[in-house]
């Protein structure tokens, strides 16, 4: 079975790993973000070799985010970024093919003690099973 495995911030996450503490989230260190960087990395290297690991990313600041939708009539209302601090959006992700959802959730709580500084806010991680569709054409 295939499950999307995801971890959350807040914009105030992003700025303290740039060294920018506030009320939310203390400042990052350069040996904090490096030992982030090698916990994260062996987790990825051993899910690579086990096969498990389809994909998967950290992504970029929520001030580079952008929500696209349409007001009432129908037309296209754009937010950019930056969010409120504590507004948690997806942080990372991986895309894992795992025998079951033991395993999955085995794989989920070990990224959730990737090590970080005392007092950075903890978010849980999220599973999400990847249900198999039907070919397009079949729909």
């Amino acid at each position: 079975m295939k499950y999307l495995v995801m971890v959350q911030g807040a914009q105030a996450d992003y700025d303290a790993m740039n060294g920018k503490a506030s009320a939310y989230s203390p400042a990052w260190n350069e040996q904090d973000l490096k030992t982030m960087f090698l916990y994260m990395k062996a987790v990825n290297d051993e899910l690579s070799e086990s096969g498990e690991l389809i994909d998967g990313n950290g992504l970029a600041e929520p001030a580079q985010t952008r929500f696209v939708g349409r007001d009432p009539d129908g037309r296209p209302v754009i937010t950019d970024g930056p969010y409120g601090e504590t507004e948690e959006v997806l942080a990372g992700y991986w895309v894992l093919d795992c025998a079951s959802l033991d395993r999955v959730t085995e794989i989920a709580e070990r990224v959730s003690r990737c090590p970080v500084p005392e007092g950075v806010p903890e978010y849980p991680v999220v599973i999400r099973p990847i249900p198999d569709s039907p070919p397009v054409g079949e729909w």
